[in-house]
């Protein structure tokens, strides 16, 4: 519990400040071996992602690391580029004010995720901030375009790959810790298979034509813990460097 509660501090550090090598929790118990066995299946066929997930910790999308196979250099537009330059994450990440991290930053941080399914739909509950978010898998088509932190997901089944498409972001958010920018025409393709028991293979696609020349892709291994809870997480209970002005609030750009 104590090593646990020592990689969700640092890690909302590493949200605030430059990003850093931050030990995990699967890097902490490295005497831990997943469950091993074929891949479980809900009543209705499809396979089962239930569970409680270490992921691999992305703060860069590009680099290839433990269980994850980065992006390489990223083909920005003019725009896209700027916005790259220009970042500074002392001048006012929103993380730091413990506004949400969005999807894909959530899916990057080390922090356990535990995905809850049923025929109509998928949850993910993130132990960061205690977020969650919740993808109909009934074949709906996306919402009314109203933009959010986490966008409008839908998913779909592919053999047995669950596919979830996502638009409708709003363009507060960054890709990971080190910055990476999107707009607001970001549009998200996540798949996710079951190849064992014991772990998920994720693969995500992003596409932003006001911010790329062309789609990317960025791949890891999620691992079932079966020794885990995900625990409650409260950024804005001590988030002193805030209320005593070390931390800048972030500024959003006039449409």
């Amino acid at each position: 519990m104590r090593t646990r509660l020592l990689a969700s501090v640092l890690t909302a550090v590493a949200a605030v400040a430059l990003p850093a090598a931050i030990p995990t929790r699967a890097l902490a118990q490295k005497d831990y071996k997943p469950p091993t066995g074929p891949a479980p299946r809900t009543a209705s066929g499809t396979p089962d992602f239930s569970g409680v997930w270490a992921k691999a910790y992305v703060p860069d999308m590009t680099k290839d690391g433990k269980d994850q196979k980065g992006a390489g250099e990223l083909p920005f537009t003019p725009w896209g580029a700027n916005e790259w330059k220009t970042y500074d994450a002392a001048e006012g990440d929103y993380t730091g004010s413990c506004l949400p991290f969005g999807m894909t930053r959530s899916i990057n941080t080390p922090e356990p995720m535990q995905i809850m399914q049923s025929d109509r739909y998928l949850a993910f509950l993130f132990e960061q901030n205690s977020w969650f978010t919740v993808v109909p898998l009934d074949g709906r088509k996306h919402g009314d375009g109203i933009a959010t932190w986490f966008g409008d997901s839908v998913g779909h089944w592919e053999g047995d790959t669950l596919v979830i498409d996502t638009v409708n972001f709003n363009d507060h958010t960054r890709l990971d810790t080190v910055g990476h920018p999107h707009s607001d025409q970001l549009h998200l393709v996540q798949r996710f298979s079951r190849p064992d028991l014991g772990h998920i293979s994720y693969e995500v696609t992003v596409d932003d034509p006001k911010t790329f020349t062309k789609t990317w892709t960025n791949a890891r291994t999620f691992t079932l813990r079966t020794d885990w809870e995900i625990m409650e997480y409260s950024c804005e209970e001590n988030n002193k460097s805030l209320w005593e002005g070390r931390i800048k609030v972030p500024k959003y750009k006039e449409k």
